[in-house]
């Protein structure tokens, strides 16, 4: 059974402009396990589509699946609990709390989950270890991004999104985010959907969904993923 399927989906949008088709008529499925990858420019419907697999936002026309649950019949509060019970989110912005330490950070996403992982692997896995008290604004921005993945992580949700989490990074910086994401991937067996414009990050997936304007206009599989560090950079 596919973690996720979607079947002639569509989100559509009534602006003062018109009529706006964010997604158009997609069809796909994810595997549990996977490590997916969605590109597409500024506009491509990449967010929107995230936001529908997350239960943030609801399609319009077609059908969404995740198992066996029909996520189109689920009510905003349903949908709520789906999210708080299974997925976790990484987002550009670290969006810590200034005057909490890493680790009491962290613990926020710990009292979410019904079966969270224990910090202090966690910590290590992501090289936190010796930034556990200290405070964001101590922290550089890739060390902020990495308490932001803890903090996802911690939940221990079966899905990890990853909304342009290398975006604000410069190239070093990046790769070592993405190195960190992959391994969480791997020791885990996390599912991970990662949000991005940067066509190199596609090295690393063992899935690729490129959209433009709204439609799938490539899918295909790696039969070689790359280590976050070796993949190119754009």
């Amino acid at each position: 059974m596919s973690l996720y399927t979607l079947r002639k989906a569509s989100r559509i949008y009534t602006l003062p402009t018109g009529i706006t088709r964010a997604l158009d008529d997609v069809d796909f499925t994810m595997e549990k396990g996977e490590m997916v990858v969605i590109l597409g420019p500024s506009g491509s419907g990449k967010s929107t589509l995230l936001n529908v697999l997350s239960g943030i936002d609801v399609l319009s026309e077609g059908e969404l699946w995740y198992e066996n649950r029909n996520m189109t019949a689920l009510t905003p509060e349903e949908r709520t609990e789906f999210r708080r019970k299974e997925l976790g989110f990484i987002f550009q912005t670290y969006n810590l709390i200034a005057n909490l330490t890493v680790r009491e950070n962290i613990e926020l996403g710990k009292q979410l989950a019904q079966n969270p992982l224990p910090l202090e692997p966690l910590l290590e896995t992501l090289g936190l270890v010796e930034q556990a008290e200290k405070f964001p604004y101590q922290l550089s921005g890739g060390q902020q991004q990495r308490v932001a993945i803890a903090r996802a992580l911690i939940k221990n949700p079966n899905v990890l999104f990853c909304d342009e989490p290398t975006g604000a990074l410069d190239e070093t910086t990046g790769k070592r985010i993405l190195a960190a994401i992959q391994e969480i991937h791997q020791s885990y067996g996390t599912t991970v959907v990662i949000i991005t414009h940067n066509p190199s990050i596609a090295q690393m997936a063992d899935t690729v969904v490129r959209l433009n304007s709204g439609h799938i206009v490539d899918w295909y599989q790696n039969t070689t993923r790359l280590d976050a560090m070796e993949i190119g950079w754009a």
